[in-house]
């Protein structure tokens, strides 16, 4: 499977704005994270899921999710492709990255929030979770 944008969208009238993503699948989620970086470490990086897929979306403000497909989970190569997509709360969507990757949240504006859905039980996040060094990839 490869990571995928599913796009909401936004409606407004007199009465404020609905932002929706109404094609995103709750059906699996177990837990949820609030994000909210520092303005001295706007970026929160490398962790990997062996098991867990992970939806992001932005609450406020402005986030680049990156991501690249782990190929060897006890030494991954450095030269591994990073994508990236840039999310906004003006811009409602949900980026879905599946279990075989690792992520890093970078926020581009003070006060940007995200909420990150995972689709595995904390009781099973030891197994899975795997945390490389901030610059093992640049981004």
């Amino acid at each position: 499977m490869k990571p995928k944008v599913i796009q909401g969208g936004r409606f407004e009238d007199q009465r404020g704005s609905i932002a929706f993503v109404n094609d995103f699948d709750f059906s699996n989620i177990e837990r949820f994270y609030i994000i909210s970086n520092s303005q001295q470490n706007p970026v929160r990086a490398w962790q990997g899921h062996k098991l867990d897929s992970k939806n992001f979306y932005c609450l406020s403000g402005s986030f680049k999710i990156h991501f690249v497909q782990i190929d060897d989970w006890e030494n991954p190569s450095k030269d591994l492709i990073i994508e990236s997509v840039l999310v906004s709360e003006l811009d409602s969507k949900v980026i879905h990255i599946p279990a075989g990757y690792a992520n890093a949240v970078e926020s581009l504006e003070e006060n940007s929030k995200l909420i990150s859905f995972s689709t595995l039980p904390l009781a099973n996040v030891n197994e899975d979770d795997v945390r490389y060094p901030s610059d093992y990839w640049q981004i």
